[in-house]
């Protein structure tokens, strides 16, 4: 999922359902399941996000964000547009782990809104909403206000 704020309004636009796929080649071996969380923190990376594909790396610098119990990933000294907070079960061994894009999940938008939507219509005009999204988005504006 996928939400916005307006700063200008004091508003938060969404959500916008994603989904995430991956490649990878060489040697490899196992499976997980994994909830990943993306935090754009440019105009470039919501941008990147608003097309039905975004090529995360290519599109918009990525970034891991704190992972564990007190660890944490400094990004003082890069360029960076989207954070990637995530968290996985299961097993997996291998060499490494290239090219993920991040696309929309039109029927899911189609589902949710009642009639076809695009991002830009759910998270930058905001000429669609669902009273529904209500308990996500008090949430979210919570932790993004550090409460």
């Amino acid at each position: 999922m996928f939400l916005a704020k307006d700063d200008k309004a004091d508003a938060w636009g969404g959500p916008a359902f994603y989904t995430i796929g991956q490649a990878s080649f060489g040697f490899q071996a196992g499976g997980d399941a994994s909830e990943v969380v993306l935090v754009a923190l440019t105009e470039r990376g919501v941008t990147a996000m608003l097309g039905n594909s975004a090529k995360l790396g290519a599109n918009a610098s990525v970034a891991a964000g704190p992972v564990g119990a007190g660890a944490e990933a400094s990004t003082a000294s890069i360029s960076v547009d989207i954070i990637a907070y995530s968290r996985a079960k299961g097993l997996y061994a291998g060499v490494s782990l290239d090219g993920a894009v991040v696309a929309t999940r039109d029927a899911l938008n189609h589902a949710y809104y009642g009639k076809e939507v695009t991002p830009i219509d759910i998270l930058i005009t905001r000429t669609v909403t669902n009273p529904q999204a209500a308990g996500l988005i008090d949430a979210v504006a919570k932790v993004a206000r550090g409460k």
